[in-house]
């Protein structure tokens, strides 16, 4: 399958997600909805827009290829000409790239990045276009962003083929899309401690994802935000790592592995390395609800970093 078959119209179905800062989407919602009605029309695509008041906003385009390429040609079009427009009174000499981020599956990427870059590589030389893969998830979901720059028409046609990747390799396991939130809402994490930053629903599902068929506590803050209940009964459990691999759960200056133990609840220790040994011993120490979650977590990880992603 090659791009051209999708231009051709073969009848699949496509959903593109796309994330965007408010106003751009207030660009392409126009005054009262105009923008996007017009764009529904014309393309027969199903174009929706998350819910405001984010700093970020999911537009989602759905339906056969014809009618997705025809919406997102559309919106580049409009950001293209609102690039012409702030440049009118600009003292810039050189207008700048449409860029805009579409969000796919972590699972995909590895895919869509391929051995040792080759696939990305061969993306950006036969479209022309700046292509980007972000080397972490997005907050509380399995999705990655993808940030693409260049013409419009490099544009269109890097999606097409990112879009047949996609389709060659569908997503693997469950995956929990991502859900912009307001900047500042407070939250409550696995072990009860606050946190200002934006967090989702969608971490509950991670919870039962993690936990398969076995139930876990919830509590309820006075607050009424939902924390995961660590005062069930304790245990531990081990997991080993490669050498080579320990390096992306921890993290720049421990960044990840402290992000895995705030967002789980569990302790997690790393054992020194062992003459001869090959591997570093784990430690995972919690509730079953928060082992579940920092192994899923750490897990994630490892996949990404086999894949060729970038552990950042």
């Amino acid at each position: 399958m090659d791009s051209g078959v999708i231009e051709g119209g073969l009848n699949v179905t496509l959903t593109i997600r796309l994330l965007m800062h408010g106003k751009e989407v207030g660009s392409i919602i126009g005054k009262k909805g105009e923008s996007v009605k017009k764009m529904r029309e014309e393309s027969g695509a199903r174009i929706n827009i998350s819910e405001g008041n984010c700093p970020e906003r999911i537009i989602t385009l759905a339906g056969p290829t014809i009618a997705i390429f025809k919406a997102f040609s559309m919106i580049i079009d409009k950001l293209e000409e609102d690039i012409s427009s702030s440049m009118t009174n600009s003292t810039a000499t050189s207008k700048p790239p449409v860029t805009l981020r579409i969000v796919v599956p972590a699972s995909q990427c590895g895919s869509l990045i391929g051995k040792g870059g080759c696939k990305i590589k061969e993306i950006r030389e036969s479209t022309s276009a700046q292509v980007q893969v972000a080397g972490d998830m997005l907050p509380n979901s399995t999705e990655r962003a993808i940030s693409i720059a260049g013409t419009p028409q490099s544009i269109i046609e890097c999606v097409k083929q990112i879009c047949v990747v996609m389709l060659e390799s569908p997503p693997k396991g469950v995956t929990i899309p991502y859900r912009p939130k307001p900047s500042g809402s407070p939250v409550i994490f696995a072990g009860g401690q606050s946190s200002s930053a934006a967090i989702s629903p969608q971490l509950t599902k991670l919870h039962q994802l993690a936990m398969q068929q076995s139930p876990f506590p919830i509590a309820h803050s006075n607050q009424g935000f939902t924390g995961i209940d660590t005062s069930a009964q304790t245990s531990s459990n081990e997991m080993k790592i490669p050498n080579e691999l320990i390096g992306c759960i921890i993290g720049r200056q421990g960044a990840k592995i402290n992000e895995i133990r705030q967002m789980s609840g569990a302790q997690i220790k790393i054992a020194n390395p062992v003459d001869g040994s090959t591997d570093r011993q784990v430690t995972i120490t919690g509730s079953p609800a928060s082992i579940s979650l920092a192994e899923y977590l750490i897990n994630a990880r490892l996949s990404s970093e086999a894949t060729g992603l970038p552990a950042n």
